[in-house]
């Protein structure tokens, strides 16, 4: 799919760069690619329908909320919600189809897929479509779950997923064990509230390189139990978090991989590669304890 740089993009729409960036830290829309040189490169169809709504609405929260009714596009969340509501699963193959035509599996997922499950959750009185959308993204990712090649690390990751079933957060749990699997490491899901024995097993026989919380709904008494077994069974492995999995109001030092599955693969190929935790983002300052002893998670290699 075309796609121009940033002055370019702005210059389209009738703003300054600065504003267009603005845009997208604000709105996340329009939500550009990354070039192997780190650069900005935006959609022309995303900026067009866009452009289009500015000149409707002259407001651009309201113009951002048109641009992705709307969903002008050969493949696009829009187009995927209309399948939802139509219970038209062919179509719902589609439309992912054509993206990955264009896209890459991993842009599909987080422009396409997560979006559209995203949008069909926000709706009253669609509580069928709903959970329509939700088992058939779980059946596509666990397809495409199958078609990745075996491991090319040796290090193994564990994702510690705390999410309901048929949740939002669910399909971002297994949107990353995608991203996380097709960047070539070992890796294993386990629930979040697992007896800590059973953990114990597991880790003796998987040796993680680090361990993820995900799926919103950790507490910092199962952070606790966790980072106990852990340090029982002598590993040294780092604990992170994935979009926020620590649903508490209390303070934490749990360094975060980001919101997105590709954010969290380049942080943990980060990790891996210098074996620093401290420059990874830290969403607070503070201990979690374990059995009434403090564990300073702030204090991770």
């Amino acid at each position: 799919m075309s796609g121009i740089r940033t002055n370019a993009a702005a210059e389209l729409l009738g703003v300054s760069p600065n504003t267009l960036r603005s845009w997208e830290r604000r709105f996340g829309h329009p939500r550009p690619r990354r070039t192997a040189g780190g650069h900005r490169q935006y959609e022309l169809v995303e900026l067009e329908a866009l452009r289009r709504a500015l000149l409707e609405t002259h407001n651009i929260s309201s113009a951002i909320e048109v641009a992705r009714l709307r969903g002008e596009g050969p493949s696009s969340s829009s187009r995927l919600v209309d399948a939802f509501d139509r219970f038209d699963e062919q179509d719902a193959d589609r439309v992912l189809e054509e993206s990955l035509s264009v896209r890459s599996v991993d842009r599909t997922v987080e422009e396409v897929l997560l979006p559209a499950i995203e949008l069909a959750e926000r709706r009253e009185g669609h509580e069928a479509e709903w959970e329509l959308a939700c088992r058939w993204a779980t059946g596509w990712l666990h397809a495409a779950r199958r078609v990745v090649p075996p491991a090319s690390r040796a290090q193994g990751i564990f994702l510690f997923d705390s999410s309901e079933r048929l949740d939002y957060e669910s399909l971002h749990v297994q949107a990353l064990e995608l991203a996380i699997r097709r960047a070539g490491f070992r890796l294993l899901v386990l629930s979040f509230d697992l007896p800590s024995e059973r953990v114990t097993r597991t880790m003796r026989a998987v040796e993680p390189t680090a361990f993820v919380l995900c799926g919103g709904e950790a507490t910092l008494e199962g952070l606790g139990r966790l980072v106990y077994t852990v340090r029982h069974v002598g590993s040294g492995a780092p604990v992170f978090e994935y979009r926020e999995a620590m649903a508490v109001a209390d303070r934490h030092a749990i360094p975060s991989l980001g919101t997105t599955p590709t954010e969290a693969v380049e942080r943990l190929k980060h990790y891996v590669d210098t074996g620093r935790v401290e420059q990874l983002p830290v969403l607070a300052g503070g201990e979690v304890t374990a059995g009434g002893a403090p564990v300073g998670l702030a204090a991770q290699r």
